[in-house]
C-alpha cells in the first residue's frame, strides 16, 4: 500500500497517516483513531497498537485508510470537529462513496469512536470501537449506526462497563449493536486481539449506509 504521512498545518489541524493501494476506485474509507499514548507530534508512535501496527507489519486493506494523531493535550473527544474536517478532507480527495465510511479505535480512541457516531449520527457505515466507552445516555443518537464493540472482560484499565453500558443503551433504543467480549484479554492485549484475530476490520469493511436521516439528539425537545 502506498503510505503517505502529513504534519498538521493551518489547513490540516491534526497529524496523519494515510495508506491506499494504488487502484483505490471505489474503496471503502476505514478511520482508525489511537490510544492516549499515542498522541503528541511523533507519527511513529502510531505504531504502536491497533490498525496501524498491523499495516506497519505489511498487512493489506481493501480500503483507504485514515489514521489521524491526537494533540497530547487532547483527547478525541475534544477534536471532534478537527477530526470530522480531515475525514472530509479524505472523502473528497479519494472520492469515497457517503455509504461506505467507517470508523474504529482503540481505548482511548475507542471513546472517540463512540463519540464521532454519536456526533455525527447520519454519516458513518458502521462504528466499531475496542476498549472504550462513552455517555450512554446519548446511545440512541446510534440507532441508525451498526455497531460492533469489542472488549477484554479482564480489562482492569477501562473495566468492559464501559461498553455493555454503551451497546446495550444502543439497542435499547431500537439499534444494532453487538460486543465481543474476549474472556482471558485485558487491556492493551484485547485490542491487539480485536485488529489481529477477530472479524472486526471485515464486518467494518461490509458494511454500507442505507439510512441518511439525522436521528434526534437526546433531550432535543429541550433545545
Amino acid at each position: 500500500m502506498i503510505k503517505e504521512l502529513h504534519l498538521a498545518n493551518a489547513e490540516n489541524k491534526l497529524n496523519y497517516m494515510l495508506y491506499y493501494p494504488e487502484d483505490y476506485k471505489n474503496l471503502p474509507l476505514l478511520v482508525y483513531l489511537h490510544g492516549a499514548g499515542e498522541r503528541g507530534g511523533e507519527l511513529s508512535h502510531l505504531y504502536r497498537h491497533g490498525v496501524p501496527k498491523f499495516l506497519n507489519l505489511g498487512k493489506e486493506y481493501p480500503a483507504v485508510v485514515l489514521c489521524p494523531q491526537c494533540p497530547c493535550e487532547f483527547v478525541w473527544n475534544n477534536v471532534v470537529i478537527e477530526t470530522k474536517s480531515l475525514i472530509d478532507k479524505i472523502v473528497s480527495r479519494f472520492d469515497i462513496l457517503p455509504d461506505r465510511i467507517c470508523i474504529t479505535g482503540s481505548s482511548m480512541g475507542g471513546f472517540g469512536t463512540w463519540e464521532m457516531g454519536m456526533t455525527y449520527t447520519n454519516f458513518f457505515s458502521a462504528i466499531g470501537p475496542v476498549s472504550g466507552g462513552g455517555l450512554s445516555w446519548r446511545s440512541g443518537n446510534l440507532v441508525s449506526t451498526p455497531v460492533y464493540a469489542i472488549h477484554g472482560k479482564k480489562d482492569d484499565l477501562v473495566p468492559v462497563i464501559y461498553s455493555e453500558l454503551m451497546v446495550n443503551g444502543v439497542n435499547k433504543n431500537g439499534g444494532n449493536a453487538k460486543l465481543l467480549t474476549l474472556e482471558n484479554f485485558g487491556h492493551n492485549d484485547a485490542i491487539n486481539e480485536a485488529y489481529e484475530n477477530t472479524d472486526l476490520v471485515d464486518w467494518l469493511l461490509s458494511q454500507r449506509r442505507t439510512d441518511f436521516t439525522k436521528p434526534k439528539e437526546f433531550c432535543h425537545n429541550c433545545f
